[in-house]
């Protein structure tokens, strides 16, 4: 077994460091949600919790780490009749993204359930991860499904196997944290709001801490056994604090004071629902016992808020995780804080009481427009300082909802809630013979394949006899989610304000509805001499909204660019994921421009779209009097069709967009409806 990193030479992160410990402390807290970019040791931190955890005692030769002082009577391994038990370190399980249903919840052996009538039970993680710690990399990635089995088991406090009137039960309490890099999607918002805590990560600018970072991780891998001992020490002395903090946590008074700073800051940040209260409260108990205090202060309730309620107060996926910290600060002196406000603390401050919530610098990056409000012109057609005249980024108009839109036929990408798929979820459609592993059992189709061959297996008593043979798989129907990729018209005849308003708005509109759908969506856009990508395929709306609105404008309009941009975009999705199913949507007026012939050379890459079956819709922002109609021409190109600016504004791409149809490439008959 390899000697994990030690988790108190983990330089800086003192906000991710501290949500983990104050669950150490009490498991109660309810996990925590790590939020970061790429290398700012999530994963080690939380691997490196596990050696800092308290040993549990379970009953011996229980696969479900039942507690002997208290053990499950529902136990699949009981009834447990001797209560004497044995010490071991408390496990973290690690959930694979790509784990599958049986993986996580365990498998029932459906044959020997059938024929011998005995419930033959393979645990699952779940089972694992009892009394420990259930640890999801990059958690917004995993499949729905195995997000509602997750959802179901932290609810409840135990998982459930049902197979054809066939049911296991067995207790599972763990808990649950989690990674996830925002550029790659976000949350549901109900898995969301069962994490605890969150934390927000990122890599230190300072040069002396990076040079420690790197340091101590080249000492680690060049002799992982000698570093932790020379940290075993500290871990040591740490896990002797987590010990005293736990029992010092019964002790603590959450007093009237504390409780009514809660309520008042829930309810002064319009959270949702009451869990964000009791959460806060366990939380505060939680740091005062980690001080070694035995009484709740106002600068507990004030940590307490910035670790539990930035995730809780996302109205949508476009709103980013944070907390006014000024508003909290009156809240709690109204509500009897004065004597205890806290000071705030450096980000340097490793004492837990960072006033940061392991939020990062909310001011503009080098990468961040400048926007009206510090100060940048927002007069219309305003240049942006150093862009060659180009016009200042537009802002989108405000979101709306869309009616769904899908493409047509039966198809078999990843989990979704838009185009109608053949899915390991959904309603049964019919049976076939299994592929591997059984999961899903038809049992009517069993039954029938079993029946004719029972007088000569020699059937004599009441139970079926079923052979491998006999069993069929389920299969089923439900909903996939699908890639719509963006081609958005940047040029100077696209510029006026009041077009690319609407504009965004509505691409915003749909990236809500992909948020909700579990779509990619990618971004692509042209303008001058030629295209860009934007944005790459992804499922963060985040990043789409936010590469949307800095878009600039200006130039001549290279529309071929942009197709044959799109073009080999596609190409490369449908090598790295070819079961998903695009849809391309070009917002242009049309106006071809720059080089020799423009129109006939964007007609020309047009078809490229049309001879591959990619189902395509074409937005006309041409406006005026006279109009070309060169955005028709364009979609009849693509085999696909167009709607007007004012159809747009009226409702939406989605619910305009019908009778799109494509051929070849195995994508037959595209209707978008």
């Amino acid at each position: 077994m390899s000697t994990p990193y030690p988790f108190t030479a983990i330089v800086g992160q003192d906000d991710l460091r501290l949500g983990l410990l104050l669950n150490a402390v009490s498991p109660a807290v309810g996990g925590v949600l790590v939020r970061g970019e790429k290398g700012t040791a999530k994963s080690t931190a939380v691997r490196a919790l596990a050696a800092l955890m308290p040993e549990v005692a379970v009953v011996p030769g229980c696969r479900f780490s039942c507690d002997p002082a208290a053990p499950d009577p529902a136990c699949p391994d009981g009834p447990h009749e001797d209560t004497s038990g044995v010490s071991r370190a408390a496990r973290t399980v690690e959930l694979p993204v790509g784990a599958s249903e049986d993986r996580l919840v365990g498998a029932l052996d459906i044959e020997r359930a059938l024929a011998e009538g005995v419930k033959a039970f393979e645990p699952g993680l779940l089972a694992d991860a009892h009394r420990g710690i259930l640890y999801v990399d990059e958690v917004n990635l995993l499949h729905d499904h195995l997000v509602d089995l997750l959802l179901d088991a932290a609810a409840m406090g135990a998982s459930y196997v049902e197979r054809e009137g066939v049911s296991v039960r067995h207790a599972a309490r763990f808990l649950l944290v989690g990674t996830m890099n925002p550029e790659e999607g976000e949350l549901r918002p109900q898995l969301l709001d069962r994490f605890g805590l969150t934390v927000e990560v990122a890599a230190s600018r300072e040069t002396d801490q990076r040079v420690e970072v790197v340091r101590r991780r080249l000492a680690y891998e060049d002799d992982p056994a000698d570093f932790a001992a020379r940290w075993a020490s500290e871990e040591a002395e740490l896990r002797d604090r987590i010990a005293a903090a736990r029992a010092l946590l019964p002790e603590v008074v959450l007093g009237d004071r504390a409780l009514r700073q809660i309520a008042a800051t829930c309810a002064a940040f319009e959270v949702d629902g009451m869990r964000a209260d009791i959460v806060m409260a366990r939380t505060a108990t939680a740091l005062a016992a980690w001080a070694g205090r035995t009484d709740v202060e106002a600068e507990d309730v004030r940590q307490a808020a910035l670790l539990a309620l930035p995730h809780r107060r996302r109205r949508n996926p476009f709103d980013a995780p944070g907390l006014d910290e000024d508003k909290l600060d009156d809240t709690l002196e109204q509500n009897g804080g004065e004597d205890d406000e806290p000071e705030p603390d450096g980000p340097g401050d490793g004492g837990g009481g960072g006033g940061g919530g392991g939020l990062p610098p909310q001011g503009d990056g080098p990468d961040t427009p400048p926007s009206p409000a510090d100060g940048a012109d927002d007069t219309p057609g305003a240049p942006v300082p150093g862009q060659g005249g180009e016009q200042q980024p537009v802002r989108a108009g405000e979101p709306f909802r869309t009616k769904m839109l899908s493409v047509p036929g039966l198809g078999e990408g990843a989990a979704g809630r838009r185009s109608r798929a053949r899915t390991e979820h959904g309603r049964t459609t019919g049976a076939r013979r299994p592929e591997g592993a059984l999961t899903k059992l038809h049992l009517a189709a069993t039954v029938q394949a079993a029946a004719p061959h029972q007088r000569a297996r020699g059937r004599s008593g009441r139970g079926l006899v079923v052979r491998r043979d006999d069993l069929r798989q389920a299969t089923r129907e439900g909903r996939e989610g699908n890639l719509v990729l963006f081609v958005v018209d940047a040029s100077g005849s696209m510029a006026a304000r009041q077009r690319m308003g609407a504009v965004k708005g509505a691409v915003l509109s749909l990236l809500m509805d992909a948020y909700q759908r579990r779509d990619k969506v990618g971004l692509v856009t042209f303008r001058g001499r030629d295209a860009e990508l934007a944005l790459p395929p992804t499922s963060s709306v985040d990043a789409a909204a936010a590469r949307l609105e800095s878009l600039p404008t200006g130039g001549r309009t290279p529309v071929a660019a942009g197709l044959l941009k799109a073009h080999d975009v596609l190409r490369v999705e449908r090598l790295r994921d070819p079961s998903r199913r695009p849809l391309l949507v070009v917002v242009t007026d049309g106006r071809a421009t720059g080089g020799p012939d423009p129109v006939a050379l964007a007609a020309r890459a047009a078809r490229l779209h049309a001879a591959e079956g990619i189902a395509s819709v074409v937005v006309d922002c041409e406006t005026g009097p006279v109009r070309l109609g060169l955005a028709a021409n364009l979609a009849a190109d693509l085999g696909g069709t167009a709607v007007t600016l004012d159809e747009l504004r009226a409702e939406s791409i989605a619910g305009l967009v019908k009778d799109v149809r494509g051929t070849g490439s195995g994508h037959t008959d595209r209707r978008v409806a």
